[in-house]
């Protein structure tokens, strides 16, 4: 493709893109999602014009919330071809009739720039991408419901965490303690051509220096590594599965965390992975059975379903993962810091504390109920827990101070307190928040 060609691309890529996930009717399907299918449609797009594309459509898409704030600025609505058109004057600093140039009313490239649009070009360049006249959330490159949230959370090292959360993440693996060890899962690698380097606070953990696709591996087919954040990871550790015990994974999703734990169980006990989800229950089948898992069932969460009380005061450890947000995960999902809204986050809440209370029913007397979000959000963390306690006088904390020394002696705990809380600044993790609480005998 001619490079009119591909911003011809990616302004339909970016059309698809705002019809179905940050319109205010869109469905709001996850951008890798619609991406997929924009591309899958377009087979005739090579796989460099594709990376091509792909960059130009995922660097809006990064700073969309400052691109609309430039264009605002100059009186315009944010179509995607001005946005095209400011990423290419602002985050690339292109030459403006170089930028212009693009728009050549070729036979595969964008129409030509109409006086109104060669006015915004005019006007974008040369600015800086982060003005002194921004608003906090532009400035930060977040969106104005998390404000309080997050400066109630971070305080005076906002402006260092809003930073992390648009830096590139780390590719993090877990060794599958079933099939390997971490040091014998990065020989296997680098025999692979990958280096890969103990995480600091995981036991199982490695991470890559350098993002290297690892899925077609031979250490990845044999089931010798798992792709998991090290944040998720500690959420494993301090669930504290043991041989021998009975556990449930009550939002097992894929079962990242099913696989984790039923590791640290060696394959004795009983595991069970539950989600509303049976296409995610499907694919979490498949990964348990590729990691060596045999000591794991999987269960559908259904209406009127009676699993839940016939099973109640059973289980030693029941975590829950919450459905939420997802601000942690931003660097990884930066779609989603445009898809989603305070009403969501409203809703979620509700939906947290509400699965907490069934939850709680299955955990036996003197067991963990192990609540976790990839939030880094107070509402759905601390004041969760808040809610929670003060709702089932049952349960109380088992603070991570207690936790992390005797779970990793003599490793220096990754933060202090009650909570384990995590954040890319601070730990080089996705933001992660885990609580352990125990059922008194």
């Amino acid at each position: 493709m001619t490079p009119s060609g591909r911003a011809a691309a990616a302004i339909a890529l970016l059309a698809e893109l705002d019809a179905q996930c940050f319109a205010p009717d869109a469905r709001r399907r996850p951008a890798d999602a619609v991406a997929s299918d924009f591309f899958r449609a377009r087979r005739f797009i090579g796989g460099g014009d594709r990376r091509a594309v792909s960059e130009l459509g995922w660097g809006v898409v990064r700073q969309r919330l400052r691109l609309d704030w430039h264009i605002a600025r100059i009186g315009m609505a944010p179509t995607p071809r001005l946005l095209l058109l400011a990423y290419l004057l602002l985050l690339e600093r292109r030459p403006r009739q170089e930028a212009e140039a693009l728009f050549d009313d070729s036979h595969f490239g964008p129409a030509a720039l109409d006086a109104q649009e060669r006015r915004a070009a005019a006007a974008l360049a040369g600015r800086a991408l982060v003005d002194p006249a921004m608003p906090e959330g532009p400035r930060l490159n977040l969106p104005d419901w998390v404000l309080p949230g997050f400066g109630a959370r971070f305080g005076a090292r906002l402006a260092q965490e809003a930073a992390a959360l648009e830096a590139e993440a780390p590719l993090d693996l877990r060794a599958n303690l079933l099939k390997t060890d971490p040091a014998a899962a990065a020989v296997a690698l680098a025999a692979e051509g990958i280096e890969a380097l103990a995480t600091p606070f995981s036991p199982w953990g490695l991470r890559l220096p350098a993002r290297r696709p690892v899925t077609g591996t031979k250490a990845y087919r044999d089931g010798l590594i798992e792709v998991q954040d090290e944040g998720s990871q500690l959420i494993a550790l301090i669930a504290d599965a043991r041989p021998g015990m009975r556990v449930a994974d009550y939002c097992a999703g894929a079962a990242g965390k099913t696989l984790a734990m039923a590791a640290t169980m060696g394959n004795r006990g009983r595991i069970t992975a539950c989600d509303t989800s049976a296409v995610r229950l499907e694919g979490a089948g498949k990964r348990l059975r590729r990691a060596g898992v045999d000591n794991a069932e999987r269960h559908l969460l259904a209406p009127g379903d009676r699993w839940a009380k016939r099973r109640g005061g059973t289980f030693d450890r029941v975590l829950v993962d919450a459905p939420c947000t997802g601000t942690g995960t931003w660097r990884r999902n930066p779609d989603a810091r445009l898809r989603t809204r305070i009403q969501d986050l409203q809703e979620l809440t509700a939906v947290q504390h509400d699965i907490l209370l069934r939850a709680a029913e299955l955990v036996r007397p003197g067991g963990r109920l192990i609540y976790a979000t990839c939030s880094l959000l107070p509402q759905e963390n601390e004041e969760q827990m808040a809610r929670f306690l003060a709702h089932d006088a049952r349960f109380a904390p088992v603070p991570f101070d207690r936790l992390w020394p005797e779970l990793r002696p003599g490793v220096p705990a990754p933060c202090e307190g009650n909570w384990l809380a995590l954040s890319p600044a601070a730990q080089g993790t996705d933001g992660f928040f885990c609580a352990v609480l125990e059922r008194a005998s």
